[in-house]
């Protein structure tokens, strides 16, 4: 029986089907579903993979970053969610899995959970610590004021700087104070007063609000900002009991922006009565010191130094003949001792004068001379003695005397002296040296003696 193999479905067909079932499905579209987050990855591309579970069951999970995006908390394991999503089928792997648009923490709001998260990321930064905190100066000339130019928190800051420290110069920065631009729009008027320069203290806040409408002052963005400020700043967010990132990084945290005025510069007031005290202190302690230099002048007036005074320079005047005789005695002294030192410098000068060296070194050379010509005329006549000794032993031992009694010596053509009738054979030519000259001679014949 032949199979008919049309009736077989491929798996990409089998999928696909099954996926158009899901996405057609009302009930499965627009879902409402909570859970714990598991095997949470954030890729490279932005999109976050996880798994949503619960005590039964488990599905996947996936979060495009164009969703993500939005999100103001960062998704971790364990964490409880509520999302909102779309289930449909992965083709490639052939599983199911939602397709989340939305998501908010379970029990807690997005917006809390965002601010703790981030309030832990810059404490371990190091962004809270005191050590780091700068301190607000008492008398500053320019204070710069970022908020918004038309709330209620300007008109606060502005009555309390000019009511208390009217010389002081007020450069307001406008900016956003809430919405989705706020943040970036503080951090950018945070920037232009350091750029600006010659600014003492800085006041950033606004009026009191819901968290969505402080969340400014609790992104990342003014946080860095104020980090890096190079002026000492002063938040003044909301009331006194709201409490913002922007607080625990600033210098000083300030209630409202009325207290933040009156933190920012000393009240007119309070100058005028420490400056009348220190007049006051200043005036009696001039009156003391006063009172005490005439005492001590009119002391002076009635001691004796002043009552004779010509006792006093008498006295100095014979000081001073006194010393001039010791001086005169020890300047005599000392002359006479540089003399008698220069006299015994001059006389060993003499005595290793160059022309007396050149003398003695003369003689010595002289007297090296004879002595070497006396040593080499002994020298050479014992030489001489020796030679003649050599001459006679040698003349003695010579082998040219032995000929004086008849013997001679034989000689081959080459040179060789004759010493055995072997080395010698018919023909051979010889030189025969006898006392008074040289006999050439040719071999015979050669006869050996036993």
């Amino acid at each position: 029986m032949e199979l008919d193999q049309s009736r077989y479905l491929t798996v990409q067909a089998l999928t696909k089907y099954i996926k158009r079932k899901f996405d057609k499905d009302p009930h499965l579209s627009n879902l409402f579903v909570r859970g714990e987050i598991s095997n949470f990855k954030r890729h490279s591309s932005g999109h976050m993979y996880f798994t949503l579970k619960d005590e039964k069951a488990r599905i996947l999970s996936v979060m495009f970053s164009s969703n993500n995006q939005s999100l103001k908390f960062m998704p971790e394991n364990g964490m409880n969610v509520l999302i909102r999503g779309d289930i449909s089928v992965y083709e490639s792997g052939g599983q199911y899995q939602i397709y989340v648009k939305e998501m908010q923490p379970d029990g807690i709001g997005e917006l809390y959970l965002a601010y703790e998260q981030l309030k832990e990321k810059l404490d371990k930064a190091g962004y809270f610590e005191q050590g780091r905190k700068r301190f607000i100066p008492k008398f500053p000339n320019r204070i710069a004021v970022v908020t918004s130019p038309t709330g209620a928190a300007i008109r606060d800051i502005i009555t309390t700087i000019k009511r208390r420290y009217p010389i002081g110069e007020i450069l307001v920065f406008p900016a956003l104070v809430q919405g989705e631009q706020a943040g970036g729009s503080i951090a950018g008027a945070i920037r232009k007063a350091n750029d600006l320069g010659d600014i003492d203290v800085m006041i950033i806040g606004r009026g009191g609000g819901s968290i969505e409408e402080l969340w400014a002052f609790n992104e990342e963005i003014v946080a860095d900002a104020i980090f890096e400020s190079r002026i000492p700043v002063i938040s003044a967010v909301g009331h006194e009991t709201d409490f913002t990132i922007a607080d625990f990084v600033a210098d000083l945290r300030a209630p409202t922006p009325t207290a933040a005025g009156e933190l920012a510069v000393p009240h007119i007031e309070d100058l005028l009565e420490r400056i009348m005290n220190r007049k006051l202190r200043l005036i009696k302690s001039f009156k003391t010191k006063l009172q005490r230099e005439r005492s001590r002048l009119d002391h002076l007036t009635k001691s004796y130094a002043l009552r004779n005074p010509r006792n006093l320079y008498q006295q100095k005047i014979e000081t001073v003949d006194r010393l001039t005789d010791q001086l005169e005695k020890t300047i005599s002294l000392h002359v006479k001792q540089n003399r008698d030192q220069l006299k015994g410098l001059h006389s060993r000068l003499q005595r290793v004068h160059p022309s007396q060296l050149i003398t003695i070194q003369q003689e010595r050379v002289s007297f090296m001379k004879s002595r070497l010509d006396k040593q080499f005329k002994q020298v050479l006549k014992e030489k001489n003695n020796r030679f003649r000794s050599s001459l006679s032993t040698l003349h003695a031992l010579s082998p040219l005397k032995i000929m004086d009694r008849g013997y001679s010596l034989v000689y081959q053509d080459e040179g060789t002296l004759m010493k055995s009738a072997k080395q010698v054979k018919a023909g051979d030519r010889l030189e025969v040296n006898v006392k008074d000259g040289k006999i050439y001679c040719e071999v015979e014949s050669v006869e050996e003696r036993e």
